[in-house]
């Protein structure tokens, strides 16, 4: 062979090169692998936060508070419902706004927020988790919605129902924010109608509600175990947060004359939903009351399906009438629900195998994936052990929530850790045991409370255990690391690339300023590109290029916007 020989021409043939252009296309893709920028966020305020609010639809919220008076009774119920709504809320407020400002979806808001690179992984793997669990849970309810109207055998209705979602999410929010906005009024009306008439027929079905004291008895006073023990149940609910930012993302830009419904519109469609899923809980546990009062078993009575056909048999006389709105209603609901459990799943499959594979075939590939798990789940018949499920669950997902909000509300406002959401994969070490290591123990101390392991007093608060540990040992580690595992200590001086668009892409903004880490020096403060640098240690200014120039340090890396340009040099 000749040393000018070339080498042979790929061949590539039709399936690789169908599969290069799903990747290509961003209506297909949404993203899926990297941050939203502004060019893409082109929908208004409101129809964001009108496709994130449709994801309250899904009906295992009522039967998360049917089981929760079941097991628990009214009072602990209550109780437990209204401390969920409080810390999802609380919980999902930073995670949403930052999300929302940034165009950040979980992944690379979990990477940038004190896990590293491949500690998102792990949590989009606990992600993805909870997508196809809540999926098969929705599913399964869709399908005993079709037996009850047309007799189809459960095996063939879980086949039909994860089917039928994966056309809906093959482009991603171009089509859900459409099936979202078409749907909604048809969800509404059909969600309060059942209600409106339960309560105008029957005045007093609050007060026997209100005494019942579940199904052993013991619940019928407050009791802090029964109360601990709902709460778990309940908590699990708290990951719905990162489907929320799935959506976020997208939010326009803040700028001064979309502020106010700016604001408005993720507070809506983000931490916003717990608000009519705390009223769909406690609705649960009432239309589970009248089940039982009417001699529905209780294994039976946590199914939405034989909820509302109670609810709507107080609207229609005819029985016939009252199965078909009731499986209309559900059938929305569900498909309203498992698009977005099915979108999101798409981009924590896409994230985890990208990295353990170094390959993307495309998000639809994985949205096949993902409702395929979801289809042997329920096949398995999960719904059945859906109180233990979640109770497991709860544990996990609440201790990756809570490190990651510790992380952005106190370390980084303490100086613990930079400021700024650095997620570039070179800025950052792979693992960051500031959140990745909170996580692990407060997931292990929860799960070993919940298992009995620390006496069976202490398992019903496994929940608070998780919560309190992550807040306690996230700043602990980042104190006792002195944050040098946050970003990588060559580009410890470089702004996060999240500062570039926080007010629109030709807007002026100063780079946010960490204090000072363990005797380094903080990240200068800069004007955005194309001015003229200079460095808050006085260090010599770099020629105008928009990257700072601390202690006279200059990368030699173009401008993370892509815009093509010479190096970096000092002057």
């Amino acid at each position: 062979m000749t040393s000018n020989a070339h080498p042979p021409a790929q061949r590539v043939v039709k399936v690789r090169r169908d599969y290069n252009t799903w990747v290509a296309n961003e209506t297909l893709e949404d993203y899926a692998l990297r941050f939203t920028p502004p060019s893409f966020r082109k929908w208004s305020e409101w129809r964001v936060a009108n496709t994130a609010f449709g994801a309250a639809a899904f009906l295992v919220l009522e039967a998360v508070g049917a089981t929760m008076l079941i097991e628990a009774g009214f009072i602990n119920a209550f109780w437990g419902i209204l401390a969920t709504g409080l810390i999802i809320f609380l919980l999902g407020l930073p995670v949403c706004v930052m999300s929302a400002r940034h165009g950040l979806d979980m992944d690379l808001l979990t990477r940038g927020a004190g896990f590293g690179y491949i500690g998102s992984t792990i949590t989009s793997l606990i992600y993805a988790s909870f997508t196809f669990i809540f999926f098969a849970l929705e599913a399964a309810i869709m399908a005993y919605a079709l037996e009850l109207a047309f007799g189809l055998p459960p095996a063939w209705g879980y086949l039909v129902c994860a089917l039928a979602v994966i056309p809906l999410v093959t482009h991603g929010v171009t089509w859900i924010s459409k099936l979202q906005a078409w749907t909604q009024p048809l969800w509404l009306f059909l969600l309060v109608l059942p209600y409106a008439f339960v309560l105008a027929e029957e005045p007093d079905a609050l007060r026997g509600l209100v005494h019942y004291g579940g199904e052993r008895g013991h619940g019928t006073v407050f009791d802090f175990q029964l109360f601990g023990a709902a709460l778990s149940i309940g908590i699990a609910l708290v990951t719905q947060i990162a489907e929320q930012v799935d959506y976020l993302r997208f939010m326009p830009v803040k700028t001064a004359a979309n502020r106010r419904r700016w604001w408005a519109a993720v507070m809506l469609g983000g931490p916003g939903w717990v608000v009519p899923g705390v009223l769909k809980m406690l609705g649960g546990a009432l239309l589970a009351w009248l089940a039982l009062r009417n001699a529905v078993p209780a294994e039976r009575a946590v199914d939405p399906n034989q909820m509302y056909l109670i609810g709507f048999s107080h609207v229609f006389d005819n029985t016939s009438l009252a199965i078909a709105a009731t499986v209309v209603f559900v059938i929305v609901s569900q498909l309203k629900i498992n698009v977005t459990n099915a979108y999101a799943g798409s981009l924590a499959w896409s994230n985890v195998f990208a990295r353990l594979t170094h390959s993307h075939p495309g998000r639809v590939v994985w949205v096949v994936f993902n409702c395929l798990i979801a289809l042997m789940l329920m096949e398995l018949n999960v719904f059945q052990a859906i109180g233990q499920v979640l109770g497991l669950y709860s544990n996990i997902a609440i201790s990756w929530m809570a490190a990651v909000v510790a992380d952005l509300v106190i370390n980084k406002p303490l100086g613990l850790s930079p400021a700024g959401l650095e997620f570039r994969r070179s800025n950052l070490y792979d693992i960051n045991p500031v959140g990745l290591g909170a996580m692990a123990i407060a997931s292990a101390l929860s799960i070993c409370a919940f298992a009995g392991l620390f006496g069976s007093e202490v398992a019903p608060y496994a929940s608070f255990i998780a919560l309190a540990g992550a807040f306690v040992f996230s700043p602990l580690i980042a104190w006792a690391t002195g944050g040098v595992t946050t970003w990588c200590a060559l580009w410890r001086h470089l702004p996060p690339v999240s500062a570039w668009f926080a007010n629109g892409p030709t807007k002026v903004r100063r780079w946010p300023i960490a204090r000072p880490i363990r005797g380094r020096s903080a990240p200068c403060a800069a004007p955005s590109m194309p001015a003229a640098t200079t460095c808050a240690s006085r260090a010599p200014a770099c020629r105008p290029s928009g990257w700072p120039c601390c202690a006279g340090f200059c990368p030699a890396r173009p401008s993370p916007t892509s815009i093509p340009g010479s190096p970096i040099t000092c002057c």
